[in-house]
């Protein structure tokens, strides 16, 4: 059995949700960042941690991909093309997606008060909406980012809208809304999403 240390109210959501997408059975140690919990799993003390086996794996990103790697769903085999585009998008939702959220979530709570440029936080959205339209090309009509096929930065991209929704970041109407709202829709989604309810 896995289990994943961390909150779904962070990337840990990522996690917990591939493996409802996977029918995999794993447990759940809700932990905030710094915690006792998750030091004894992480060195930073960062969140999740996925621990299998005797090893503990880091960074949600690499965690969700090593999963759909080892039951051989959610993703097109290494060394094809097609895992070469789905890699591709996945870089481009943690750099210009997420990057946007990120940057502006450091800016606002994360980092210490004397560390914060506020300002930043409009160039933040200008960019993800950029990131948006950009998005929107690639996604074309297609209802998932690779075609008929879920796979790995649909999850990524699933986790980032729900936090635009809590950042107040815009997704307008139109494709893009439509296809993130088919990912927030599916029953794997809301059996994870369910942890947030249980914690509260």
């Amino acid at each position: 059995m896995y289990t994943v240390v961390g909150t779904v109210a962070s990337r840990a959501m990522r996690v917990v949700w591939m493996l409802e997408e996977l029918e995999q059975p794993y447990k759940l140690i809700p932990a905030l960042p710094r915690t006792p919990e998750i030091n004894a799993h992480h060195p930073d003390g960062k969140i999740p941690a996925l621990l299998f086996e005797d090893r503990t794996l880091l960074d949600s990103v690499a965690i969700t991909q090593f999963l759909a790697d080892r039951h051989g769903a959610l993703t097109y085999p290494a060394g094809t093309l097609e895992r070469a585009e789905q890699d591709s998008l996945t870089q481009f939702c943690v750099d210009e997606v997420e990057g946007a959220l990120w940057t502006a979530a450091k800016n606002s709570f994360v980092h210490p008060e004397e560390h914060r440029t506020p300002a930043i936080k409009e160039t933040c959205r200008y960019e993800f909406g950029l990131a948006i339209q950009r998005l929107e090309r690639r996604l074309g009509d297609r209802p998932f980012v690779m075609g008929a096929t879920m796979t790995v930065p649909d999850i990524l991209f699933g986790h980032c809208a729900g936090w635009a929704r809590v950042a107040k970041f815009e997704i307008p109407d139109g494709p893009v809304r439509a296809y993130l709202r088919r990912l927030v829709d599916r029953p794997a989604f809301q059996r994870a999403d369910a942890h947030r309810t249980a914690a509260t």
